[in-house]
């Protein structure tokens, strides 16, 4: 075995332990924030030499760790390496080390050789979060290369792990023969479709969520195609789609906890960027945070430069000073509106549509809880229609919890966190439809200005985290998975629920339903589940056609330790005749998993 192999399986063998005990949830991070730092960091009685939390944000994990290691922190008998790893985590957007054990050059199986991407048509592929402008999530039969007879068929290809992830919550792009996936750790990578071998691997600054675009370039060298995403810390690159060079990076907004969560959508010469924030969830677990600053927007880039062409704050005013808390921390308002689902592109009518989060405290701006339109070329916005009112939320409000940033009447938290899906009707009339996380559907007129066509209940009773990342729609229908369990559909023209599969949960106690994105071909839709499962319905008649159990441990292609976990964010993609799916998922009640499955028809 090579030395490089030998020290990648050292290197994951001595920081697997530390990653597994510390899942670096959010929610995780930020109570244990707050039971040690917040006495210190945040607090008006300690002192003015004392860095404000919202400074901490702006720190790497690594300076984070260097930081805890020295006085007066190093004193602190509480702080085991575990905790400052989660804190860390929290604060810097991705794990300490993780760099080192992440590089394609440690892996055995690098490519034998990396031919320049000159074509991106020539092959089927799936592009982006949504496959078109669309946001259908849908595959033609052509492209698929699987139809729904043959998906009872499909068996494990290959599988690629990924050094030191617990979350695969990018999505996989497909394009020119090759695979691209970014993961928890912030390490994205470029593999070939058919064997698994990898081209190339690039760091970046945080954890990486969304689904890449690849696109033209023009200006760059010898860079013909780049490659583009995002980060939870919000900064936007542009890669060598061939080789992984970083050709530009830029931060589309200051604010400490702002992230890019949706995938940014590429369109003529043109990259709409989403900015959505963790404020909603650091806010409610903290008694020191200034709540609340951040604004969702979308950010118009020049795809060949980076440059800004216009940027549009969902919410218009700006916050400013209103109450402090018992403690003297100032609080804020107008805010929230957090955009955390990727742009549709509606060409004829020139306009993006988006769906908006919730306010974090009231009054709740008219345009949370929304779906917008904005005009393409100025960012200005054209019309909003603002499906639930008064939603004002931050996470773990309730009974024990502290935290004056809770709103006093907490809302339903009934954001939009799906992109819209625009399709065509038979009658040539359009529909904007769009899933909502109560678990309502919504039929939008995008050449009415918005006006609400139909609505469809899903579940008997609306509830947060019903619908949350997306469903799928082909010609007649549009399909969403529930988080009670379950798949249904509705018809595109009219929102009549055409059938329901129910999904029983798992027999022992543990994380249920469906909200990952869902993803279509002809004749059946594919689903990922909390419960570590990946099914295939029948389009027809929701007939269970597929299913397959992630949550075991895999040979990979690269020797990588890897194990499938639990489904709830990103989507399978099919491409050419495969299926790809990212398997693994925490925040807080999932099943870690850092593999790469691809499956085709045998």
């Amino acid at each position: 075995m090579k030395r490089s192999v030998w020290m990648l399986m050292a290197l994951v063998t001595m920081l697997w332990p530390a990653v597994n005990a510390a899942h670096a949830q959010t929610t995780e991070g930020a109570v244990l924030f707050e039971d040690h730092c917040a006495k210190c960091h945040g607090n008006p009685e300690s002192g003015p030499k004392t860095p404000e939390v919202l400074t901490l944000w702006k720190m790497t994990p690594e300076q984070v760790m260097a930081s805890l290691a020295k006085t007066p922190h190093a004193a602190l008998t509480d702080l085991t390496e575990d905790t400052k790893r989660v804190v860390a985590m929290y604060l810097g957007g991705r794990r300490v080390g993780v760099d080192a054990i992440a590089e394609a050059k440690l892996m055995p199986n690098q490519c034998s050789s990396n031919p320049p991407i000159t074509d991106i048509t020539s092959k089927p592929s799936w592009n982006g979060w949504g496959n078109d402008i669309s946001n259908a999530r849908f595959q033609p039969a052509k492209a698929a290369g699987i139809t729904a007879e043959q998906v009872p068929q499909l068996k494990l290809k290959w599988a690629f792990g990924f050094p030191g992830a617990d979350e695969v919550y990018g999505q996989p792009t497909v394009a020119a023969g090759r695979v691209f996936l970014g993961t928890d750790t912030g390490a994205v990578y470029s593999l070939n479709a058919d064997t698994g071998c990898v081209y190339w691997s690039f760091q970046a600054d945080a954890g990486m969520r969304n689904a890449i675009s690849i696109g033209p370039v023009k200006g760059q060298g010898s860079a013909k195609f780049g490659a583009y995403f995002g980060d939870v810390r919000s900064h936007v690159y542009m890669l060598d789609a061939t080789t992984g060079k970083l050709l530009w990076k830029v931060k589309v907004e200051d604010h400490p906890v702002s992230r890019v969560t949706g995938a940014p959508t590429l369109y003529d010469g043109r990259l709409y960027v989403p900015v959505s924030s963790s404020e909603e969830r650091t806010a409610g677990y903290s008694t020191v945070y200034p709540c609340c600053t951040f604004r969702g927007s979308v950010v118009a880039l020049d795809a060949n430069t980076g440059k800004t062409i216009w940027k549009t704050y969902t919410v218009s005013d700006a916050p400013k000073p209103t109450v402090k808390t018992s403690k003297g921390i100032q609080q804020w308002g107008p805010n929230g509106g957090a955009v955390w689902n990727s742009p549709t592109i509606d060409v004829k009518n020139q306009a993006i549509y988006i769906g908006t989060g919730d306010a974090y405290t009231f009054p709740a701006p008219k345009t949370t809880d929304a779906i917008m339109a904005l005009d393409m070329k100025t960012g200005k916005i054209m019309w909003a229609i603002q499906d639930t009112e008064n939603d004002a939320w931050v996470a773990g409000c309730g009974p024990g919890n502290m935290s004056e940033n809770c709103p006093k009447d907490i809302g339903p938290d009934f954001d939009f966190g799906a992109s819209p899906i625009l399709r065509n009707l038979p009658d040539g009339h359009r529909m904007l439809v769009a899933g909502q996380k109560s678990g309502m559907v919504w039929g939008h007129d995008p050449d009415r200005e918005g006006t609400v066509v139909w609505k469809a209940q899903l579940v008997k009773k609306l509830a947060l985290g019903m619908i949350t990342f997306g469903g799928a729609a082909d010609e007649q229908n549009a399909y969403f998975g529930l988080r009670t369990g379950g798949v249904a559909a509705v018809s595109l023209d009219k929102g009549e629920q055409k059938w329901f599969t129910p999904i029983a949960g798992p027999s022992a106690p543990g994380p249920r339903g469906e909200t990952a994105a869902l993803t279509a071909i002809p004749g059946a839709i594919f689903s990922g589940g909390w419960d570590g499962m990946l099914r295939a319905f029948s389009a027809t008649d929701g007939k269970l056609l597929w299913d397959f159990n992630m949550i075991r441990d895999y040979q990979t292609v690269n020797g990588v330790p890897a194990k499938g976990g639990s489904m709830a964010a990103p989507g399978p993609t099919v491409a050419d005749g495969k299926l790809f799916v990212g398997s693994g998922y925490v925040f807080g009640a999932g099943t870690p998993g850092n593999a790469l499955l691809v499956f085709s028809p045998q």
